[in-house]
């Protein structure tokens, strides 16, 4: 089965805890992207801090009707980063999301840089294909089972 980071997403959207929300919302909207990697740059690589998501903005900010141009992401990411390793396996990084209740996880390389995101759904996609994979075996064994079948004579 393959690693978290054969499949995580490459293309992270990152943003510092400095940007305001009102920026941030337009980070998102712009690249179609449900949350933003929180990150401080450092030797020329990300090292992810936080995550703020779209969920975020609506309950932190506009349920509580604040501005978005007077608060930072910062102010509203989320504690206590929750984070997978490239070289974590599929189901081990499942269950980490499970037990946490987090959908989306940066992906750090073995130097702890950012190095993807990985969501829910990539793991739903993953694990559909090899249960379809699983589904193909009783056709296949009916298709070898008659080409191997010798005609019986009567």
């Amino acid at each position: 089965m393959a690693t978290v980071g054969e499949i995580c997403n490459r293309e992270v959207v990152v943003t510092t805890r400095d940007t305001t929300v009102a920026d941030a919302a337009r980070l998102m909207r712009d690249h179609h992207v449900g949350s933003l990697i929180v990150a401080e740059p450092r030797d020329g690589a990300q090292y992810p801090v936080g995550i703020v998501t779209d969920r975020d903005l609506v309950v932190e900010i506009m349920a509580m009707d604040l501005d978005p141009r007077d608060v930072n992401v910062g102010e509203v990411m989320g504690q206590g980063l929750v984070i997978a390793r490239e070289s974590d396996g599929i189901r081990e990084t499942l269950e980490v999301m499970r037990f946490k209740g987090v959908r989306r996880l940066p992906v750090l390389s073995s130097r702890g840089n950012l190095l993807g995101i990985v969501a829910a759904d990539d793991l739903m996609k993953v694990l559909a294909e090899d249960i379809t994979a699983l589904a193909t075996i009783t056709t296949r064994e009916r298709w070898r089972e008659v080409a191997q079948r010798k005609p019986v004579s009567v």
